[in-house]
C-alpha cells in the first residue's frame, strides 16, 4: 500500500466495503451450537432407544439370536454412549464460548450464514475496502463476527489510514446498516453511503410506512399523511439509544386511519441523533448510482480470490493465523492488479525506487 500511495493510485476519495464468508479447516459436523448440541442429544438418544428395544425384542424370543447380531448392537451402543459422552461435555461449556459456538477442528471458526438459501458456512468473516478506479484491495480484515453491522466504521478508519486520504467517501451495501455505525462514521469525518434495511411491511401491505411521516425540526414535531402534526409524548431507551415517540390524539377520527395503523394511534419513533440517519437518507436520495458502483467494485476481488482457492478453504487454522494467510492472498491479488495497471517492468521500477 505504501507503494500505491507513492504512484498516487488513490487519488479518488471512493473506497467500496464488503464482506464475505471463507470457509475454515473445519467441516460443519465438527461445529456444535446450543441448538445443535440439542438435536445431537436427541438424535443419539432416539439410536440408544432403537438399539436397546431390539435387545428386549430378542429377550422375549425363545429362537436363538446369532452372536454376531448382538455384539454389533453392543458395539453401536458402545459408540452412541462414547459420543454422548463427547456432546455432553460440550453441552457443559458451550455457554462460556465466544458466540456459543465450539468448533472442534479450527476452535476460532463460526458458523454463518450466507446469501444462499437454507445455507451456512462453518469459517470465518473477511472485510476488504477496494478503491473504485483501480479495484485494488486497501484494507482488509478477518474476524469471528457473524454479521457485517458493527464492521463499517472499523474497515473506514482502515481504508482511510491505508490510502491516507483525508476525506474518504465509503460505499457499502444494506446489510452495514446501523444507526449508530452511521454517526460514528460520520463523526471520523467519512462520508458513507449505505443504503438503509428494509424491516417495516406497511408498503406491501398498502399501509404508510415510516418515510410518510415528515420531521417538522423547526417545532420537533411530525407530519403525517392526513396533515395533522404529531407532537413528541415519551422519551425511552432502546438497546441503549434514546428514543423519542410521537403521536396525536387526533388517529381515531382520522379517514386515512386504516392506511395508517390498526392500533388507536399511529406512533413514530425518531432517535436522539435522527438528523445525522435523515442526513444520510438525503444524501443517498441523491446520489442513486453509488449502489452500481459498489457493486461492480467489491464483487471483482472476492470472485478473483475464491476462483484462485476453488472449493477448498483457508489451508490454516486460528484467527491469527488465517488472518496471515488471507494477507498472502491480497498480496497477490494486488500484485496481479498492479501489472494489469502499469505492467512488469514499470512496477519492478517502482518497487526498486521506493
Amino acid at each position: 500500500m505504501m507503494l500505491c500511495k507513492q504512484m498516487n493510485m488513490f487519488a479518488e476519495s471512493l473506497i467500496a466495503v464488503d464482506g464475505s464468508r471463507f470457509s475454515a479447516v473445519n467441516n460443519r459436523d465438527r461445529n456444535y451450537t446450543k441448538a445443535k448440541v440439542q438435536r445431537r442429544i436427541d438424535a443419539i438418544n432416539k439410536s440408544l432407544d432403537r438399539y436397546l428395544s431390539q435387545l428386549d425384542s430378542f429377550d422375549r424370543k425363545d429362537e436363538a439370536i446369532p452372536d454376531v447380531k448382538t455384539k454389533h448392537i453392543h458395539k453401536q451402543l458402545d459408540s452412541l454412549k462414547r459420543q454422548m459422552a463427547e456432546v455432553k461435555a460440550i453441552e457443559a461449556v458451550i455457554d462460556l464460548a465466544p458466540g456459543k459456538q465450539i468448533s472442534l477442528t479450527d476452535p476460532d471458526a463460526r458458523a454463518m450464514s450466507t446469501n444462499a438459501p437454507s445455507s451456512g458456512t462453518v469459517g470465518y468473516n473477511v472485510q476488504t475496502a477496494v478503491d473504485t478506479k483501480h479495484h485494488l484491495i486497501v484494507a482488509h480484515d478477518v474476524s469471528m463476527e457473524m454479521g457485517d453491522r458493527s464492521m463499517l466504521t472499523r474497515m473506514s478508519l482502515q481504508a482511510r489510514e491505508a490510502t491516507g486520504l483525508k476525506k474518504l467517501k465509503v460505499l457499502a451495501d444494506r446489510g452495514y446498516f446501523k444507526m449508530e455505525e452511521i454517526k460514528a462514521t460520520v463523526d471520523q469525518g467519512i462520508t458513507p453511503y449505505v443504503p438503509k434495511s428494509l424491516t417495516s411491511s406497511n408498503r406491501k401491505h398498502g399501509k404508510f410506512d415510516r418515510g410518510d411521516f415528515i420531521y417538522i425540526e423547526a417545532d420537533d414535531e411530525y407530519k403525517c399523511p392526513a396533515n395533522r402534526r404529531l407532537p413528541k409524548r415519551t422519551k425511552t431507551m432502546d438497546a441503549g439509544k434514546v428514543m423519542y415517540r410521537y403521536w396525536s390524539k387526533e388517529c381515531g377520527e382520522c379517514a386515512l386511519k386504516s392506511k395508517c395503523t390498526t392500533g388507536k394511534e399511529r406512533r413514530v419513533t425518531r432517535w436522539e441523533h435522527g438528523k445525522v440517519i435523515e442526513d444520510h437518507e438525503r444524501r443517498m436520495t441523491n446520489n442513486p448510482t453509488m449502489m452500481q458502483l459498489r457493486k461492480q467494485t467489491v464483487e471483482h476481488p472476492f470472485g478473483t480470490i475464491k476462483s484462485w482457492m476453488g472449493m477448498a478453504h483457508f489451508k490454516t487454522k486460528r484467527l491469527r493465523n488465517v488472518s496471515s494467510e488471507m494477507s498472502l492472498y491480497v498480496l497477490a491479488y494486488n500484485m496481479k492488479r498492479m501489472i494489469n495497471i502499469i505492467g512488469v517492468k514499470p512496477l519492478i521500477k517502482a518497487i526498486e525506487t521506493a
